[in-house]
């Protein structure tokens, strides 16, 4: 079933409810929401001759407007590519290149026109707005399979090379249904705020909130500003959100100088990457009983496990501190192991490889057999996480087999930013490595060894960065090494070079 039919329903039921926030200010109804999201389908099959199944890719940041043309597309039948609104024109122009996007919506982002293929279109929604209210819609959302692609989201691999996950129609639905039995209910009168990137984990979460009705805010920022949700939490009444750990650590932080104890909020699920102990000791004690932990992957979207609103709180288990830093047991519609490297289950408590399957894990990555035929093995999903299970089948996440660099919940991967760093005349050799930070989780630390006597200067390696990746993969910290450590095979030691930082 096509995920427009959804908001058609609710718009019938509920055609008045509040649908779309800017801040506190409604900006359209339910039944103005789907009535413009059908008009973005038609514009799309009209104007622009999409097909269903045809990718249309947004590269945009948060806004009411992205929520209508996410299910414009799905009201055409295609298929949604969100691209992250912090990534370089020119890794933007790889993701559309890619996947074969046959349009995509930005905003004012002029260097991308140049770098497209001659077979996507741009349309910018600074200059021309994505429909006019004159414009017909389509009468009903283009039926679709449960196979058929609906969200293709792109996530880099170990190489850094973006790959695109093929998530289904059934594998939202199941992600969507596991939600309500293993996160949290949803309200009507909930507030779903869109601090973090719609591209992401946050937009896939308007599901369950379309479904019921409920409310769906962008703050005035168009992001995270923890001042800014101290403020509009108590005003708006309900509020859910999806956050990095490193968000809530910098709300914490800013709601200790405000006084401000979590008034207005309901729910806050978090994932995207490490939650430290102290951490959450401390939103709890802040905010009160409104967490909700999630573990997934674009591979299986949100739906791995979950840490659930009562066991964070519990503290009369014996274990509860151990439960408290875990990642929770498997969600209701997937299986969850640890395996060696043959597959061979892992005891409780030995570390192994995370391997996961269900209804959530996606149908393979696009135009990348190989990789898919790696990742999936037997109909298990192996994660590429290192963990361990307790007897009660609670995970915990002990290491990451890949070298991910998790800062402020966006994955950096080494690779990339040492690619780039290796296109520098002065740079001879270089490796990357994650330095833990209290601001972002971790931050980027690029080891080098120029080819030259005299080193580049920090500020020439940022300006090379910024012309080829996104500013925030760009390293914080740049050090410089006569020679890397290796191996006898030549590999650079990694452990090595995290070790040497621990003193900067």
């Amino acid at each position: 079933m096509n995920m427009a039919e959804w908001l058609v329903r609710t718009a019938r039921r509920a055609p008045d409810a509040p649908a779309l926030l800017s801040g506190e200010n409604v900006v359209a109804s339910y039944s103005e929401f789907a009535a413009n999201a059908a008009r973005v389908g038609n514009v799309l099959r009209t104007r622009h001759k999409v097909e269903p199944g045809d990718r249309v890719a947004i590269f945009m940041k948060n806004s009411t407007a992205y929520l209508e043309l996410l299910y414009g597309i799905w009201f055409a039948g295609a298929v949604a590519v969100p691209v992250n609104a912090k990534l370089h024109p020119r890794e933007a122009a790889f993701i559309v290149e890619d996947s074969g996007s046959r349009l995509i919506f930005v905003a004012g982002v002029d260097e991308l026109r140049s770098l497209l293929p001659s077979t996507c279109a741009l349309h910018d929604m600074e200059i021309e707005p994505a429909f006019v209210a004159e414009d017909a819609g389509l009468s009903a959302p283009e039926p679709r399979a449960p196979d058929d692609l609906a969200w293709l989201f792109y996530t880099s691999g170990t190489t850094g090379k973006p790959k695109g996950v093929m998530l289904t129609n059934a594998n939202l639905h199941a992600m969507t249904y596991a939600y309500f039995v293993d996160v949290d209910d949803v309200l009507a009168e909930d507030a779903a705020v869109y601090a973090a990137p719609l591209s992401h984990g946050a937009g896939l979460y308007n599901f369950m909130h379309v479904l019921r009705g409920s409310r769906h805010v962008v703050p005035r920022s168009g992001g995270f500003d923890a001042a800014e949700l101290c403020t509009l939490a108590p005003r708006l009444g309900n509020v859910t959100m999806f956050a990095a750990p490193t968000m809530i650590s910098r709300w914490v932080a800013a709601a200790r100088q405000t006084g401000y104890t979590g008034e207005g909020l309901r729910t806050i699920v978090y994932g995207g990457g490490p939650m430290y102990l102290a951490d959450i000791e401390a939103a709890v004690a802040q905010f009160g009983p409104r967490f909700v932990q999630i573990y997934g992957q674009g591979e299986c979207p949100m739906t791995i496990t979950s840490l659930s609103r009562a066991d964070i709180m519990d503290r009369r288990h014996p274990r509860w501190r151990e439960r408290l830093a875990s990642v929770g047991p498997a969600q209701s519609c997937v299986s969850v192991r640890v395996v060696d490297a043959n597959g061979r289950e892992q005891p409780a408590g030995e570390i192994g490889e995370i391997v996961v399957s269900g209804a959530p894990v996606m149908r393979g990555y696009w135009n990348n057999s190989d990789a898919t035929t790696q990742s999936i093995r037997d109909g298990w999903l192996w994660t590429g996480d290192m963990g361990t299970l307790d007897q009660d089948g609670y995970l915990t996440l002990r290491d990451r087999s890949k070298d991910v660099i998790i800062s402020g919940g966006a994955n950096i991967y080494p690779r990339e930013v040492e690619e780039a760093l290796l296109m520098h005349p002065s740079v001879s050799e270089v490796s990357v490595v994650g330095r833990p930070s209290s601001e972002w989780g971790e931050e980027v630390v690029a080891f080098i060894v120029a080819s030259t006597s005299e080193p580049p200067s920090v500020e020439a390696l940022d300006t090379h960065c910024r012309s080829l990746i996104a500013g925030f993969k760009r390293p914080r910290t740049y050090l410089f090494e006569a020679a890397l450590p290796k191996n006898n095979y030549g590999k650079v030691l990694k452990t090595e070079l995290r070790k040497r930082i621990s003193g900067h």
